[in-house]
């Protein structure tokens, strides 16, 4: 009875060993730490990857996650250098970088930064009129991004970045913001309208200029066609006028070199000397004026009409 007992007293403890073994393995998890405490002070810090604990000696005293986090603070009441209270609300993005640090460093961490940025905010804002609050979102970031880093960094926090979510002024500063607003697009439109008329006028006393311009052009061109045709006009009937006397004396300087070639005789020429008077009186002239020899062409008409009649 009493092996029996023993038996089963060791097999009982064999099982006992066994589950404090296993319910005291550990498995720490990507991008996590563990911060590990033997007898109630600060042992060491568990990485990615198995480990073993002690039995009643050692205790997680906190599990702390790498990752970067993201904090949404609650709007914050602050009060600008020309007397206007507005709320604020931040968002904080930021890192634990020494787990030890983050454990021992400070109680409540979170509501540790949140104060602090209540307080920085504060601080900044309290140097700033409001309309440079409303444009310095990057200057109030920059600057409660510094304090915040410098002041948490005993803390094992590592402050990324920090943003102004939203700036909310009083209702009545809302309205009056609006109503300049709506103002200076109003402003900006009549602007503009007059810009344009302006830029349309000017452009139509451009085209009436240029049509002008165009038109005036187009009747000198005109005048010029036409002076040169006119001249042109004249040039040709001058020239035809000339080329018809030319053709005119050429023809009479062939006619007499004919009669100086045919070697005409007295009487020849007398006969023609008789159809010149002939046409000479068959004209209008008033006077007409006979060659002192008449009686000789006489003569030699009389001869003529005789040799006819034979």
């Amino acid at each position: 009875m009493n092996m029996i007992l023993d038996i089963i007293s060791g097999g009982l403890l064999i099982i006992v060993i066994i589950v404090l073994i296993v319910t005291n393995i550990r498995v720490v998890p990507q991008a996590k730490a563990y911060v590990i405490e033997r007898l109630g002070a600060y042992s060491g810090t568990w990485q990615v990857g198995l480990h073993f604990k002690i039995p009643l000696i050692d205790k997680i005293a906190k599990k702390v996650t790498l990752k970067e986090q993201v904090i949404d603070f609650p709007p914050q009441p602050v009060i600008t250098k020309d007397n206007v209270t507005m709320e604020i609300d931040t968002v904080i993005y930021f890192q634990i970088t020494d787990p030890k640090l983050y454990a021992y460093g400070v109680e409540q961490p979170m509501a540790a930064i949140e104060n602090l940025t209540a307080t920085t905010l504060r601080n900044i804002i309290g140097e700033l009129e409001l309309d440079e609050s409303l444009t310095s979102r990057e200057y109030i970031n920059t600057k409660i991004r510094e304090v915040l880093d410098e002041a948490t960094d005993p803390w094992g926090i590592k402050i990324n970045r920090v943003e102004v979510k939203n700036i909310v002024p009083p209702r009545d500063i809302q309205t009056a913001m609006e109503k300049q607003m709506r103002a200076e697009r109003e402003r900006r439109e009549s602007i503009l309208k007059a810009e344009g008329e302006k830029k349309s006028a000017i452009l139509i006393s451009e085209g009436n200029k240029q049509s002008k311009i165009l038109e005036a052009e187009g009747a000198k061109a005109a005048a010029i066609l036409a002076a040169e045709a006119a001249r042109e006009a004249q040039i040709r009937e001058a020239e035809g006028e000339a080329q018809a006397i030319l053709l005119v004396q050429k023809a009479t300087a062939d006619g007499i070199r004919m009669i100086v070639e045919s070697n005409p005789t007295n009487q020849v020429i007398a006969i023609r000397g008789l159809d010149a008077l002939e046409k000479v009186s068959d004209g209008q002239a008033t006077k007409i004026i006979i060659p002192s020899d008449i009686q000789g062409l006489a003569g030699l008409a009389t001869s003529v009409t005789e040799l006819i009649k034979k």
